[in-house]
């Protein structure tokens, strides 16, 4: 594991969440020959998949490039939301009334649903139904998202409400906002612990993972699906690929699909639990209404602070993204000037053309992806309904299917427009923050 020297102390390039988790456990080194389902992809979608249709009694197995959860499942902010960002009124222009309050409620849906299935599986992995503070930093912007908490609750039946800027410390210990909204039922997880129990569930029933075992050819035939890997060739009856920010060239027409972007984060040392206090009065997670969003919170046990959010134009060097996370979280926070921080890592999120999640098949192969930075919920509700659909179940059937998936004339999958759509979105950021602090 490499490390970096950040504020003269030293920082790991690793995941925060994995200093918490146990070791992998034992795994199958080589791939099984033939298979009723194989899965190209470990992270949530891909287990929930596989737990589904192993307990249907499935021979399934899990196939992923890296150790299972090596991407966004264990890299993520620990942040579970409704997942829908176009709002009702968006996608009632384009679907309709019907299918759009449809969309929007499968978001609700997976947001409880995770409240639900993580105790019924006994999962440890630091659940908590903590709420978010979503922050406004512009007048104008608080001006919007209060109204849209009205129109949330007035129309779709969703708890939200607004909170001004003269009661913010009530929420969060920063004056750079301009009030924000609350949202009771988000919840917060440990991603890495969550994976792990996952894990253990698609092992005990009886689902075959192989790390470190690519799919290099995924080949249809007459019979079923024909696999290539780095280990070997696979026969599988059904395939399902679950790869969202890692979708590459052995899935085309989905790499054209989905435009992966590197999301960083960074976790403060241990702080003292007043200040933690201060920050986060509720425990709530944060994010805020940057086109370039940040999102933040306590460590489960309230004694650090991670900041996350997409800062660097190459998309690559968490050695870079630390400090640049520093010093935009210090100005919101100038209490954790003082500070130092301890992990800076990166993982890939998927977004689509839309904002919207796809689930669906084509030619043959199953998928889900595009969860947009949201995906804790929605990627394992999916995951779950797509394994429901593999075993032809109709409780597999969603919002979502049959949705066209749009993608853009010459886009092959490489983003090349990102660092500069995101270094433009910084600067119009930055220009509202400016106006918004000096008319204040």
């Amino acid at each position: 594991m490499a490390v970096i020297e950040v504020f003269g102390k030293e920082c790991k390039d690793s995941s925060f969440w994995l200093d918490d988790v146990p070791a992998l456990p034992e795994l199958p080194s080589v791939p099984l020959e033939d298979v009723d389902v194989a899965i190209v992809g470990s992270g949530y979608t891909g287990m929930h998949a596989a737990i589904e249709t192993a307990r249907a009694g499935r021979k399934t197995m899990v196939l992923d490039a890296q150790e299972p959860g090596w991407g966004c499942s264990t890299r993520n902010g620990g942040q579970i939301s409704t997942s829908i960002k176009p709002s009702l009124e968006k996608l009632t222009a384009k679907y309709g009334a019907t299918r759009a309050r449809a969309i929007r409620k499968e978001g609700e849906a997976a947001l409880e649903w995770i409240g639900d299935f993580v105790p019924s599986e006994g999962l440890e992995c630091d659940f908590l139904r903590s709420g978010r503070y979503h922050a406004a930093h512009t007048p104008a912007h608080y001006e919007e998202i209060a109204r849209g908490a009205e129109t949330l609750s007035r129309a779709e039946g969703i708890e939200a409400f607004a909170v001004p800027r003269h009661e913010q410390r009530s929420e969060l210990g920063s004056d750079t906002y301009h009030g924000g909204v609350v949202f009771p039922r988000h919840a917060s997880i440990n991603p890495a612990k969550y994976h792990r129990g996952l894990l253990t569930l698609a092992q005990l029933a009886g689902v075959h993972v192989v790390g470190h075992c690519a799919v290099t050819v995924i080949k249809r035939d007459a019979v079923g699906f024909l696999l290539s890997t780095a280990k070997g060739q696979v026969r599988a009856r059904d395939v399902i690929v679950a790869t969202n920010g890692y979708t590459g060239g052995v899935t085309p027409w989905l790499q054209r699909r989905v435009i992966p972007i590197g999301s960083y984060v960074i976790a403060t040392e241990p702080l003292p639990k007043a200040l933690v206090c201060e920050l986060f009065p509720t425990s709530r997670i944060a994010s805020d209404t940057r086109k370039v969003v940040y999102y933040y919170r306590p460590s489960p046990d309230g004694t650090r602070v991670l900041f996350g959010g997409r800062v660097s134009a190459n998309e690559a060097d968490t050695a870079i993204s630390g400090p640049k996370l520093f010093a935009d979280m210090c100005q919101i926070f100038p209490q954790l000037a003082p500070y130092a921080i301890t992990h800076s890592w990166s993982g890939q999120v998927a977004y689509t053309f839309d904002e919207l999640a796809h689930t669906g098949v084509h030619e043959g192969v199953h998928y889900a992806m595009g969860y947009c930075g949201a995906g804790v919920s929605m990627a394992s509700y999916l995951g779950k309904r797509m394994g429901q659909k593999v075993l032809g179940r109709p409780e597999g059937t969603t919002a979502f299917d049959g949705l066209t998936h749009p993608t853009r004339p010459f886009y092959t999958g490489n983003p090349w427009f990102l660092p500069a759509t995101v270094a433009w979105y910084r600067r119009q950021d930055r220009i509202e923050s400016e106006r918004a602090a000096a008319s204040s």
